[in-house]
């Protein structure tokens, strides 16, 4: 039987996961949509994804397809598999699970919120900044 502080500390965990699922892709979808570079009078910029300088672009490598996590590591729940060839867009990158020796992981905006190993993942132009 659980104590009444290890159902509090399990309830507080899971609203705290929950808070920042809800929070991290809003948060970060003003740069996706348009909350771009200020000008003089506090006009948002209009910044659209195809030209938002603050996302990257890849190809998907894999063989077979890539498949998308909900977190950077092979653990995660399965969101969609991006097909060999697949042009994806790219928000930012952190350290996970590594993948034959490369522990980086993209962050893609492609409709969904998803991770993808950057082992399979060949940058188009520069590398994607840090999340």
């Amino acid at each position: 039987m659980r104590s009444t502080l290890t159902r509090l500390g399990i309830a507080g965990a899971t609203a705290a996961l929950a808070l920042a699922a809800a929070v991290v892709p809003a948060a970060a979808n003003n740069d996706w949509d348009g909350g771009g570079p200020r000008d003089n009078w506090g006009q948002g910029g209009g910044h659209h994804h195809h030209d938002n300088p603050r996302l990257y672009k890849g190809v998907v490598t894999a063989n077979g397809g890539l498949v998308l996590r909900s977190a950077p590591n092979r653990g995660s729940a399965v969101i969609r598999v991006a097909p060999q060839g697949e042009v994806v867009t790219i928000f930012c990158k952190t350290s996970g699970q590594p993948i034959q020796g490369n522990p980086l992981w993209y962050l893609l905006t492609d409709g969904t919120w998803a991770w993808g190993a950057a082992r399979y993942i060949d940058n188009i132009g520069p590398a994607p900044r840090w999340c």
